[in-house]
């Protein structure tokens, strides 16, 4: 089955559209905070090496003219998931662990609309579109989720609701956990609406958030999804 880069929202009436399951192509977003223009080597980059990178910018399409619908987390992301400016949905440009709001999930996602046509969904890595019920990505059209809720410089809500199978780190124990602990850069780790690691272990999180899209393109491969 095909797999795409898909960034560009209009493509989508195209992959909803009723069809055979082996027409419907794969689509894999990724969406990167803080990646300058110069960051990659096909776009002249000499710090990092990125040769995968580089295969889908030479086998692929680049476009050199993009914009986001904010300059900062929130925001971005309600536009890209939905479409529509964030402030007209009332989303802030920045939610806080201490912001009890979110994406309403009454909203209309890509997620939701792929789910409609028979795609699997999951969401890896960083969400900051609320980080309580109703508004996990578990509520906005994702079948799973793994990652941190929001900006890895912030701090954990006692509100979230803990794993019982939870790893705590750092020296603490559940019960401080469960008490309020809070310090800043210190966040959890979730999966679909429970903390399962806390603090998380930010020197193998990416590693991790890259086998669990692994495993569920693995898994899902026969069967259009999204991820």
């Amino acid at each position: 089955m095909r797999t795409v880069l898909l960034l560009l929202a209009t493509c989508l009436p195209l992959l909803a559209a009723p069809r055979d399951a082996q027409d419907r192509p794969n689509v894999i977003l990724i969406f990167i905070d803080d990646m300058g223009f110069g960051d990659v080597e096909f776009n002249g980059g000499t710090k990092a090496k990125t040769p995968h990178l580089n295969r889908m910018a030479k086998e692929g399409r680049r476009f050199h003219d993009f914009y986001v619908g904010c300059a900062v987390c929130s925001g971005s992301r309600t536009a890209l998931l939905t479409g529509c400016h964030y402030q007209r949905l009332g989303m802030k440009a920045v939610l806080f662990p201490n912001s009890n709001d979110g994406l309403h999930p009454e909203e209309v996602t890509l997620a939701d609309m792929l789910k409609d046509a028979g795609y699997k969904t999951a969401c890896v890595g960083k969400w900051h579109l609320g980080h309580l019920p109703p508004c996990l990505p578990t509520y906005q059209g994702f079948d799973s989720y793994y990652g941190i809720p929001y900006s890895n410089d912030m701090w954990i809500d006692p509100a979230n609701t803990l794993a019982e199978d939870l790893v705590v780190r750092e020296g603490l124990t559940r019960e401080e956990v469960k008490a309020g602990h809070r310090k800043r850069n210190w966040v959890p780790l979730m999966r679909d609406e429970e903390v399962i690691e806390y603090p998380v272990d930010q020197t193998t999180v990416t590693k991790r958030y890259t086998e669990e899209a692994v495993r569920f393109i693995t898994a899902h491969r026969e069967k259009p999804f999204f991820l």
